[in-house]
This record gives C-alpha cells, structure tokens and sequence, in this order.
C-alpha cells in the first residue's frame, strides 16, 4: 500500500513541476514578447515610485498585458530597485523586458513635444504633438504643410528645444521618389540622397529621427524593415501562387495596396489577381496605368484617358500580359501577407460599390451589373 501512496505522490509530484515549469515558460514568453502598444507613449515615473505603480499605469495606458508578470520579471532580473524617475518613451510594441530595461537604465529623455513629418500618397503635412498628462498620449497642436511655405509659431518654437522628439510616418502607397523629396525637406537630416531606392523597397512605417541622422541612413533602415517583412512573408507563402520571387510578390503586393485601401478586402483583391494570372487573364488594372504616367512623382490629379489606356507602357496591364517589371509604390505588411496568402474565391473581377469598397465577381456578366450599379452612382452623385 505504501509503494502505491508513494507511487500516486511521485507521479502528483512529477506533474506538478511540469505545471509549473510550463507556467514559468509562458511567464517568459509573455514578458518577452512584443507588447500591445499601437503608438508610442510618453511614460513618467515619480520620484519614489516603484514597480507597482509603474505596471499598473503601464497596464491602464494598454501598454503591458499583465502588471503582475512585469512585476515578476524585473524581481527575477535584479531590476526592481533600479527604477529610475524621469519621462521615458515606450516605442509602439514594447515588450515589458524592453520596457524594465528602458525605466532601468537611467539617461531619461522629455519626450512631451514630438514632431512628426507625415508622408502620404496625396500630400506631406507636419504635425507637432503635445503630450497630454492626464492621458499619456499625444495630442495634435499645430499641422501644416512645408509645399505650401508654412512654417507656424509652434513649430518653430519645438524645431529649437533639444529634448524634441522628431519621427517620420510612412503612409502605405507612398512612392520612393516620394519619400525621397520629402526627406530633402527636413531639415534636420543631412547629406544627398545619391540613387533613388527602387520601388517598393521601402517599407512604409513609422521611424524615430534624430539630428544629424543622414538621408542615407534612415532610407537605410526603411529598406531593411521592407526585406526582413518581405523575406518572412515569402516563406509563409500558400501553395500554388503564380509568383515566381520575393521579387515579384512585392510588385503583386503594389497593385494590392493601390487597389484597395480597406483592411478586409484585401485578401480578396490579391485573389483576383492570382485568379486572373493563373488563367492567364490581364490584369488590367487603372494604378499600374498611372504609374506608367507619373513614374512615381506625385498624383495624376484626374481620370484616365480612353488613348491613356490603350498606350503601351511597360506598366499598363491593359496591354502587357501578366506583371509589370517593377512595384508602383511601396507597400505595407498587409499588402504583402495579402500577396502571399490570398483569399480562396473564383472572383477575377471588381469594381467600386460606392461605399468606399469594391463589388466583386465571378462572371462577366454579373460583372457588367456591378459597374452599371456603379455608372448610376456617378451619374447621382454628379448630379448633387
């Protein structure tokens, strides 16, 4: 009887650290891994305060997922009574390691003004950013834009203050030519930029600058970012997709990122046009029409012509079969995984449904109804 006492406590015993040990392990992995965050946030730490308080506002701002976990962590790494005070920056995605180390390490930078040059399809606009204290984030006081020679008090009085925190936001779509022009705007990069980064190289995101950074360096960073999400996303490919390189993934994802700018839709477009290249179709999409126009600099700022979309250019998919020889813009992550892992449907067609999204089809003719239903609301809408 008593083996079997002993035999039933060894096996309790045996499972119980196996518990415990896989708890361990998702403490881990839990304050290791990339945290919550969607933005940066400003964090102030009070003289005299500790590591309860500190996890519990981090929890509260959605910066950490579990304030008990932090607060273990930093127990087991020594680190819990080298809080230091001070206004510190926690990045977007911070894990609460990368958050201890940061509060730990001492150097605590103000990071209540920020400057943020913003770069979209349409137009660059620059923004200055205030913290607000009661909430831990960033509050809009002043934007303009640099084309149109506006440069408002606000700004000028941040751009002179050492402490300002300064970044550049990357709209998906963007081109190169136009991440190019706006970086030689800013003055507080240096340097030429002595070759324009082929399109779709860039990824666009959202990058900390700083005085002195050269234009070389941070386009540098830009086009690392792109190769590391392009790289990963190529070897999580589906099967069977007409794609034959990274390469040419990256162009897929362009038109992608062009044709839609609505988060669930675009796996179906990239089915359309894997649907279409597997059957051999044209792609015929207006974007790559454009960008055969504009080689990248800027809008075209009005509709396609009839003679437009009959003109061979090596990037009209009205009249070149399959892809065209390079991106037209540089896409985003979604895009890119939207590439690589379409939707499964038999759509090979879409258009404009008048709601900001897209009608898509099977059939020509079903087609044809969704673009009549289209046609109608131009004409209403015109007619307002």
């Amino acid at each position: 009887m008593w083996r079997a006492i002993a035999s039933n406590a060894l096996t309790v015993l045996i499972v119980a650290l196996f518990l415990v040990g896989g708890l361990i392990l998702w403490g881990k992995r839990e304050y290791q891994s990339a945290g919550p965050l969607t933005e940066a946030i400003c964090l102030r730490v009070e003289v005299g305060s500790n590591f309860k308080k500190v996890s519990e506002r981090l929890e509260k701002d959605g910066a950490i997922s579990n304030g008990v976990i932090m607060r273990l962590g930093v127990d087991y790494t020594d680190k819990a009574s080298k809080l230091k005070a001070g206004s510190f920056l926690v990045p977007k995605g911070a894990s609460m390691e990368e958050i201890a180390d940061i509060v730990t390490r001492g150097g605590a930078s103000t990071c209540g003004v920020e400057v943020v040059y913003r770069v979209g399809v349409t137009r660059m606009a620059v923004v200055v950013r205030e913290l607000d204290p009661n909430t831990n984030r960033y509050v809009e006081k002043a934007e303009f834009d640099p084309a149109q020679g506006e440069t408002p008090e606000k700004y000028t009085q941040v751009r002179g203050q050492s402490d300002t925190r300064y970044r550049i936001a990357l709209a998906e779509g963007v081109t190169s030519w136009q991440i190019v022009e706006a970086l030689k705007g800013i003055d507080l990069l240096e340097g030429d930029v002595a070759e324009l980064p082929a399109e779709g190289t860039l990824s666009p995101d959202s990058y900390e600058l700083r005085a002195g950074d050269t234009r070389a360096s941070v386009l540098a960073r830009m086009s690392e970012a792109q190769d590391i999400i392009l790289q990963d996303a190529w070897q999580n490919r589906a099967d069977g997709l007409p794609l034959d390189s990274p390469e040419e993934a990256l162009i897929l994802a362009s038109i992608i990122e062009k044709e839609t700018g609505i988060a669930d839709e675009r796996r179906t477009v990239a089915s359309v046009f894997v649907n279409r290249l597997n059957r051999g179709m044209r792609l015929q999409t207006d974007p790559t029409v454009i960008y055969g126009i504009t080689n990248g600099q800027g809008v075209l700022g009005r509709g396609l012509r009839q003679s437009e979309l009959r003109r061979e250019t090596p990037w009209n998919t009205y009249v070149i079969d399959g892809l065209p020889p390079t991106p037209i813009a540089n896409p985003g992550l979604a895009s890119i995984q939207a590439a690589l892992n379409p939707a499964d449907t038999n759509y090979v067609f879409f258009v404009a449904d008048g709601s900001g999204g897209h009608a898509f089809a099977e059939t020509l003719d079903e087609h044809n109804r969704n673009v009549a239903k289209w046609r109608q609301i131009e004409r209403e809408r015109a007619a307002q």
